[in-house]
């Protein structure tokens, strides 16, 4: 299998000891649908897995309550024993029910559990990247994360994690977090519609710390649609491809995880990322997400 980094826009970033590629891959749609079940494609979804390596990408974000189980089954499956440059991120504190939901589980107990089953399902004595999931579906919430973020240090203490993150956290929630241990990334929404941790974005780049947004096209009105598809049009390609290019632009410390279950898509987001945006582009872009 190829890790060859160079073909892949961005270059890479060190998640503490961890070196990736910028341009990385998110496993949750490799689940069925609304990420409950296996997937309806089987050796597709390997297939897909395969190709995010050879095509030498070395960040791949996944979590137990994906399926769940089925995400970090099938990474197993296609790439394990994995190569040594390719590292996996997954995530815990929350769960999924049978109505498809997914309730918080972040007490000392079901963070435990999660990270036990992370490391039975992906295969590996330790994992490389725990990221602690707050708040809820609708985004992140106002609370301490100091007994559940507590739980994860001393796991990663115990040698059964390398590096934390948070996810779908606030601004007050990160630097609580970095207080009790060192933080690698935050992982949060965010696009060119939805600008809310724009300031948190330039704090942690200052600070040698990854944000990996996700959702890179979600929430935007017709009208912002409308502005981002000229440029596109412009450049010749698509709206996913403008929208991960200016992520990528928009900070060094930005790493992308868009997922697909298409081999297709996956080559075309790799390729449409590298998109060169001018100076012009990035004018008209910066007014979608600028409240007036």
């Amino acid at each position: 299998m190829s890790t060859l980094s160079t073909a892949l826009p961005g270059g890479t970033w060190e998640l503490g000891d961890l070196t990736v590629t910028r341009f990385g891959y998110g496993a949750m749609q490799l689940a069925g649908p609304w990420v409950m079940g296996p997937p309806a494609d089987h050796d597709g979804a390997l297939a897909v897995l395969r190709e995010a390596v050879e095509l030498g990408i070395t960040h791949i974000d996944t979590s137990d309550a994906y399926g769940p189980r089925v995400t970090n089954e099938l990474i197993r499956e296609a790439l394990h024993p994995y190569p040594g440059p390719l590292h996996i991120a997954t995530k815990v504190g929350a769960t999924r029910d049978a109505q498809g939901g997914w309730p918080p589980a972040r007490d000392p107990e079901s963070l435990r559990r999660a990270v036990t089953e992370n490391l039975r399902s992906l295969g590996v004595d330790t994992l490389d990247l725990v990221n602690l999931r707050l708040g809820d579906a609708e985004g992140p919430r106002p609370g301490s994360l100091a007994e559940a973020f507590g739980i994860l240090a001393e796991l990663q203490r115990q040698g059964l994690i390398r590096q934390l993150g948070v996810s779908n956290a606030t601004p007050e929630q990160v630097a609580e977090a970095r207080a009790i241990a060192p933080v690698v990334c935050v992982q949060n929404m965010y696009n060119l519609a939805h600008r809310h941790d724009d300031e948190l974005i330039d704090e942690l780049a200052a600070a040698g710390i990854a944000y990996v947004p996700f959702f890179p096209l979600g929430g935007f009105t017709p009208l912002q649609s409308s502005l981002l598809a000229g440029v596109a049009a412009r450049r010749g390609g698509t709206p996913i491809a403008v929208a991960l290019a200016w992520l990528l632009q928009r900070s060094p410390n930005i790493l992308l995880i868009p997922g697909t279950s298409s081999v297709a898509h996956l080559r075309e987001n790799a390729a449409g990322a590298g998109t060169e945006l001018s100076e012009q582009d990035l004018a008209e872009l910066d007014r979608i997400g600028r409240r007036p």
